[in-house]
This record gives C-alpha cells, sequence and structure tokens, in this order.
C-alpha cells in the first residue's frame, strides 16, 4: 500500500482522521539540503562548519538523544589533551564549543533517530529516518564515530536490577562518585584514565583487570601505578567480575574470582565495567559501501567512499594510514566537504579562501 492510499484509507475513519492525516502529511513532506550528515559526534559537528563556510545547507541525523557521540554519552568530563589550542578540555566543553561554531549555519537535527533507508537517484539521495523523516540531499556524509554502538557487558546474574542506578556503563559527573567506594573493571584506556581522574574524589575505589598487562597509554599507567603505591587506587589484578551482592538496585559488595576460583569480596557501592563498545554499522552496511572490518573504506585525501557523493569521516572511515585522532577527523571533514562543493554546485569551481579573509557566511 502507498502513501497515497494510505491516506484515502484513513480518510474513511472519521474519527481518526484529523490525526492520521496531519501524520502522514508530515510523512509525504521531502525535506531539502545540500548535506546530510549521519553523526552528530565531534567530527559530524564540525563537518556543519566547514559546509557552512562552503556556502552549503546541513541537515544532521543521530540515534543519540543530544549531539556529542561518544563524548556526550561516555565520557563527558573526561579530560582531552590533543585538541590544538587547548591544552586540556573535557569532552562536553569541546561540544559545546563545535555546537557555537556551528550555529551561525542553521544547522537541522533529526536526534533520537537512525538511518533506515537510502535512495540514489543518480543526482540526489533520498534518506529516511526511523521516525519517518525523509530528505533530499546532494551529497552524504558519514561521521558516524563506531557505529551504532553501545557498552560491552559483562556476564553477571541479575545485572539489570543494579544498571543505572549502582552500575553505569560512563561517567557524566565525576561528583556523582564523591565519596563512594567504587570497582572499576577493565584494562583499557576509559577503565584506567576513570581510575585515575575519580581517585581525587572516591573514598575508595579498585581496578579489576584479568591480567597485570594494562592497555593503556604509557603515561596514563604510570599513574595509575604511582597512585597504586600510596593507597590511593588498589590494583586487583589477576582477577575478573564474578557475582553481585545487594539488593533493590543498591551495591554492597561485588564479588571477584581468581584463575584458581579465588573469591574476593570487595565493599563498594558502584561497579564502572569497562570493556569497550560493541559496534555495528546497521542498514548502512546494507548500502553496498565497500567496508573492512566494520568500517567504510574511504579514498584518501578526499574521503568520498565508492559510491559517488557519499563521504566517510572520522572513525567509521579506513584507508591506509588511517590515525584514529578527532583532529584527524576535523580534518577529513574539510577536505571532503573541499571536494564535495563542485557536487553540491553542479560543478562550479571552488576558490579556496582562507576563514581570516572570507570570514563567517551566516
Amino acid at each position: 500500500m502507498d502513501k497515497f492510499e494510505k491516506l484515502i484509507w484513513i480518510v474513511s475513519y472519521k474519527d481518526f482522521t484529523i490525526v492520521f492525516f496531519i501524520k502522514f502529511i508530515i510523512i509525504m513532506i521531502m525535506e531539502k539540503t545540500d548535506v546530510v550528515i549521519i553523526g552528530a559526534g565531534p567530527v559530524g559537528l564540525f563537518a556543519i562548519f566547514q559546509a557552512g563556510m562552503l556556502g552549503m545547507n546541513c541537515h544532521i541525523i543521530d540515534s543519540g538523544e543530544i549531539i556529542g557521540g561518544q563524548c556526550t554519552a561516555l565520557y563527558p568530563e573526561k579530560p582531552i589533551y590533543d585538541i590544538p589550542a587547548y591544552p586540556k578540555i573535557s569532552a562536553s566543553d569541546l561540544i559545546e564549543q563545535l555546537r557555537l561554531q556551528a550555529i551561525p549555519f542553521n544547522p537541522v537535527y533529526h536526534l533520537d533517530q537512525g538511518v533506515i533507508g537510502l535512495k540514489n537517484n543518480g543526482t540526489n539521495f533520498q534518506v529516511t529516518t526511523s521516525k519517518d523523516i525523509n530528505i533530499e540531499s546532494k551529497i552524504i556524509i558519514i561521521a558516524a564515530g563506531p557505529g551504532i554502538f553501545g557498552p560491552n557487558k559483562p556476564p553477571l546474574k541479575g545485572m539489570e536490577e543494579f544498571e543505572g542506578k549502582s552500575i553505569f556503563y560512563s561517567v557524566n559527573k565525576i561528583n556523582d562518585f564523591k565519596d563512594k567506594k567504587i570497582v572499576i573493571a577493565g584494562g583499557g584506556d576509559s577503565a584506567v584514565d576513570w581510575a585515575i581522574s575519580l581517585s581525587e574524589v572516591t573514598e575508595k575505589i579498585y581496578l579489576v583487570h584479568r591480567r597485570e598487562k594494562f592497555r593503556a597509554a604509557p603515561e596514563s599507567i604510570r599513574q595509575l601505578q604511582e597512585l597504586a603505591s600510596i593507597g590511593k587506587i588498589e590494583l586487583i589484578i589477576n582477577y575478573q567480575l564474578d557475582h553481585l551482592i545487594g539488593s533493590n538496585g543498591l551495591l554492597e559488595a561485588v564479588g571477584v574470582k581468581d584463575l584458581n576460583n579465588n573469591i574476593r569480596i570487595l565493599q563498594s557501592d558502584i561497579l564502572l565495567p569497562f570493556y569497550g563498545l560493541s559496534q555495528a554499522l546497521g542498514p548502512i552496511a546494507e548500502w553496498g559501501l565497500d567496508l573492512h572490518s566494520k568500517h567504510i573504506v574511504a579514498n584518501y585525501p578526499n574521503f568520498e567512499t565508492n559510491i559517488p557523493g557519499i563521504y566517510a569521516i572520522g572513525d567509521i572511515a579506513t584507508y591506509p594510514g588511517k590515525l584514529k585522532l578527532i583532529l584527524t577527523g576535523f580534518s577529513e571533514a574539510a577536505s571532503a566537504m573541499h571536494h564535495a562543493y563542485n557536487k553540491v554546485f553542479d560543478g562550479k569551481a571552488l576558490h579556496f579562501q582562507y576563514s581570516t579573509t572570507k570570514g563567517i557566511n551566516n
């Protein structure tokens, strides 16, 4: 049944005509733009600015309820040290600055929804979101970070009862953990970095890892060992999470087990399992893009994919020599937008100008 037939069908039900008529009219409206950006993380947000500087209009789609991607969802208060001109900036502050930078170009955000459909007519693309919004666009920029992501969860019995109350997969506000007894599980950057940061405010902090070697930056490991030596962090090495003790969503302790099945009980208020993210491309995987290890192959130096008019930038993109840094994604956004200029403006040549000369077009 096509949309017109649906509309005729609902009109016959007078009691519901007005409500559903409005709904289907909304569905039938096709929004038009120059650029659709999939992903509102830092790289997607900077792509708005780059597009705006070139006179392109943008619609941004993201499955999150707020902008920021992993920076907002996983580590908003975590300091970032490799953003040019910022010796140190929190992830949330970086997102706020990028949001402000994009404001002059009036981006249209479609949040809390994913892309479920794509049609390519050879000239333009039609994108459909999970909220039945249809957008016609001249180019598509995929800046989806790791794609559709979620935390890898430990297989603990009854864990669901504690999630959101005593078990968390991210840290939104450090002060929420002040004077708490905390167990952090994991051996990567997130586990190590948060153990270091939270040790400044917690009553007690344990870091549980199944082996002696940590998969984190050397400087972070040095700081961790230093804090452990003075008793600020207790390292529980060669142990894994085994069971939870508590009731009504409130933890009292976490049981951990070594390779010989010896059990230790760690008195704790909070458990933070940092076992990385599970990653999936979702419907994007069905678009016919060249994929490699759950990443989209992009053609350096313009980052166009095998489908003309679709670009991949940021962590979702892969190519020889790829460096997964936010600043690399910023550079990719600029290159992709400049390459896309003549597609958006029907072959018009781009006369490059520095921002200091051009100023902000709004």
